[in-house]
């Protein structure tokens, strides 16, 4: 099948299926027009190459994962692969640590932020005492 039927089947769109190509995840073969030809499998794969960027992995992995993978996303123990799924799962605890560190930071920032925050003048002042008041504000 053709890149396009590729895409439709498989819900992606053609500019990342030559992404997962040049990253060394899909590898069609080439008529002599220069057209990618894709098998029936590469639906599946696709598919799980999906699931497993889904599941926060980097195509770095998927590289190694994906021969190890049934299905959609099923994962065998293929030699190293245990040990890169555990690398990236503590990559992304770290990330997820930073990340609510940064969250809270963010949080007192905004609470100090709204506690020193002048009252806005009432709606219905007059302009004069609007602006007498940013006057005085300052």
């Amino acid at each position: 099948m053709l890149i396009g039927e590729l895409a439709e089947r498989s819900g992606t769109n053609e500019r990342l299926l030559r992404y997962y190509e040049r990253a060394g995840l899909l590898r069609p073969e080439r008529l002599p027009n220069g057209y990618r030809t894709y098998a029936e499998s590469d639906v599946t794969a696709v598919q799980r190459i999906r699931a497993l960027l889904a599941a926060g992995l980097p195509t770095r992995i998927i590289r190694q994962v994906l021969p190890c993978t049934t299905g959609t996303a099923a994962v065998h123990p293929c030699p190293g692969v245990l040990e890169a799924l555990r690398g990236q799962l503590r990559a992304l605890d770290r990330k997820s640590t930073e990340l609510a560190a940064a969250r809270q930071a963010l949080r007192e920032t905004i609470d100090e932020a709204t506690a020193r925050q002048a009252p806005e003048p009432a709606a219905d002042a007059a302009p004069a005492e609007r602006t007498e008041s940013r006057s005085t504000a300052r």
